[in-house]
């Protein structure tokens, strides 16, 4: 039965589930007071199940509110929806779960308890230990909320059923977190290789935390970034996992409604809301609690063809911005399209340019971790030393670690590299430097704000150098992309048009270094 509607409509909230005992009661002729309830023994159960029924165009989430009276060790929830048959090319019913505890469900408070999408079908939460995805912690008295997230439903509706059964008894221990170092062993000022969006299993990953450190270290990776669906469960156990050879950072992947972005570096425990629209001029607000706890925001595969993923919120609060996202597909080609037509408006305008960044966003096998990933030059292997090396741009993205590259911009006596400026006399000779290796047959392209202007192959071993001369009156940037051959073998050709891609798959690509007049 519906109750109420949250402001804005993005919610609405059912009739509660009550468990609260009656604490005392008139007696049927008034006369005298019944005694109150007993508390339920411990160990002992109580299960209470609803169903109900929500039509197309229902709101982005139904909040499901539970009366949970005192003495309540464990909270277990189960759900299930129906899955009609639809006509092909209409998505059919698709429902996720979460729940808040008795602190609210106000945007950004303090009451998550933990989300685990569509990825799992029951949860449960104690005091010592909860269900990947959901955080330990006191059952307390009073209102929690179930929250079901019906992103998707198919044209009869959608029809659900939740259970939710509470053990009493004592709370048992606390939890104890083990949350990752911020330092590993590095080299110093050096280039350091990372990926920064994974999943596990605390969302809808199917690798063990374990699985994805051990995956990360096989990739000959320095650092990776844990970035769960919308919950920090799993930043409590990555300390057992990180080592000397290996910087674990806590994120988290911020799933909205139209459009997922990256919150990079957050304080361990630290957890971002996902539950607006582009419409309801959220974001910046949380882009701004990300970066005054020293994290990034980078929006995520911007062009994913799946629902809610495309990015609708702009870049003018991002950090940087994800333009390479797994394997190498149209929608990247979008994407690098898109970030290139933006370093054009920071020439114009003078403002922060966006640096590129490339992450495998694996999520289970066969998915590789580590393709792509990052390699950036930071003053040491620490968790805020590799973030302002990506802030900066000083960064170029990688499909393995067999993939080396070294890139540079050299004019008047002076030099420059990823992400940095050179200023030159107006004419003056400027020499634009790529040395690769592990592309065999690859090929180069330097492009500027005019595209590309010169295009170069690499031999049959993938080693080589390419240098190319320009001046800071003809290119106000240039970076480099380096491509794999063709499937049919030939290199490609950027300055031309056809029916199909011209260009084989991405095999690294630069940030770039800009050119300013004297």
């Amino acid at each position: 039965m519906l109750l109420g509607v949250t402001a804005g409509a993005a919610a609405i909230t059912l009739a509660p589930i009550l468990f609260a005992p009656v604490s005392s009661a008139r007696a049927a002729d008034g006369a005298s007071a019944v005694p109150p309830a007993q508390p339920p023994a411990p160990g002992s159960t109580v299960t209470r199940t609803v169903s109900g029924h929500l039509d197309t165009g229902a709101a982005d989430f139904v909040h499901l509110p539970v009366e949970v009276p005192k003495g309540v060790r464990q909270i277990a929830v189960q759900y299930s929806y129906d899955k009609p048959a639809v006509p092909a090319g209409t998505p059919a019913n698709s429902c996720d779960i979460g729940v808040f505890d008795q602190r609210g469900t106000a945007l950004g408070g303090k009451g998550f308890r933990g989300w685990s999408g569509g990825f799992r079908t029951s949860f449960e939460i104690s005091n010592s230990e909860a269900t990947p995805g959901y955080l330990p912690g006191p059952v307390g008295a009073g209102t929690w909320h179930i929250v079901l997230g019906p992103y998707q439903v198919a044209p009869q509706g959608l029809d659900y059923q939740v259970q939710v059964t509470l053990t009493f008894g004592a709370p048992g221990p606390a939890f104890v977190p083990n949350y990752p170092p911020q330092r590993a062993k590095g080299r110093g000022r050096a280039w350091y290789r990372g990926d920064g969006h994974l999943h596990t299993v605390h969302s809808d990953g199917r690798r063990l935390p374990a699985e994805v450190a051990a995956g990360a270290r096989a990739a000959g990776l320095d650092f990776m970034v844990s970035t769960d669906h919308n919950t920090t469960s799993s930043h409590a156990v990555w300390g057992e996992y990180a080592g000397p050879d290996l910087l674990i950072v806590t994120g988290e992947e911020v799933t909205t409604r139209n459009g997922h972005w990256l919150a990079l570096g957050l304080p361990a425990g630290e957890w971002i809301d996902w539950r607006y629209r582009s419409r309801d001029n959220a974001f910046a607000r949380f882009a701004g609690q990300v970066r005054r706890s020293g994290g990034l925001v980078v929006p995520a595969h911007p062009y994913c063809p799946y629902i809610a993923c495309q990015w609708k919120s702009g870049y003018d609060d991002a950090d940087a911005m994800e333009v390479w996202n797994g394997p190498w597909t149209y929608d990247d080609e979008s994407a690098v399209d898109t970030w290139d037509a933006r370093l054009g408006e920071a020439v114009r305008t003078g403002r922060r340019w966006t640096p590129a960044m490339g992450n495998s966003d694996a999520h289970s096998v066969p998915q590789v971790i580590g393709l792509p990933h990052n390699v950036v030059l930071a003053d040491d292997l620490t968790t805020p030393d590799v973030l302002a090396g990506i802030k900066a741009g000083r960064s170029w993205i990688a499909e393995s670690s067999a993939v080396g590259l070294d890139f540079t911009v050299t004019g008047g006596g002076r030099q420059a590299g990823i992400g940095g400026t050179l200023t030159a006399a107006v004419d003056a000779p400027v020499d634009v430097r790529l040395d690769v290796s592990g592309v065999p047959r690859g090929t180069v392209r330097f492009i500027t704000d005019e595209g590309q202007l010169h295009q170069e192959s690499l031999p049959d071993s993938g080693t080589g150098t390419v240098v190319w001369r320009t001046t800071a009156s003809l290119a106000a940037y240039v970076r480099a992309e380096v491509r794999h051959p063709m499937a049919d073998g030939t290199p490609g050709q950027g300055n031309t048009m056809g029916p199909a891609l011209v260009w084989g798959p991405m095999a690294a690509l630069t940030n770039p270094v800009f050119l300013r007049i004297a």
